[in-house]
């Protein structure tokens, strides 16, 4: 296996433990430890991409070909997804929605992770 493949499936390995967890867990509130480690450890991975590669491959990726595209939608659609859930429960513990939306908006996945970090300690903290 390359490098490239060993990472895919890494990441693929790590998601279905994150999955049968989410699966079998009983807490209504996710923790806010993992989701912030989670965010700072693919911004550091992002960060070394980018230094690595460059920014312009991004792009690359996903406007040569039809695969791409596919990624690319499908990204886009599970970070609406993901907000339209998270959102209304983000303004219920009084989080300024739009600064957050702008971060999603331009990292995805690590500015997810990073609010729904701050949601899941908002909300122990009024469950406290």
């Amino acid at each position: 296996m390359s490098p490239f493949e060993i990472l895919a499936a890494s990441g693929a390995a790590a998601a279905m433990v994150v999955i049968i967890y989410i699966a079998v867990s009983h807490g209504r509130i996710g923790s806010a430890g993992l989701a912030a480690a989670l965010s700072g450890a693919f911004a550091a991975f992002t960060v070394v991409t980018i230094a690595t590669e460059g920014v312009i491959p991004v792009w690359l990726n996903h406007t040569q070909n039809l695969w791409g595209v596919q990624v690319w939608w499908d990204l886009l659609i599970s970070v609406g997804v993901a907000l339209f859930f998270v959102v209304p429960r983000a303004r219920d513990q009084g989080m300024n929605v739009i600064p957050w939306i702008v971060l999603v908006g331009t990292t995805a996945s690590i500015g997810l992770l990073a609010m729904v970090a701050r949601l899941f300690w908002l909300e122990q903290r009024a469950e406290a």
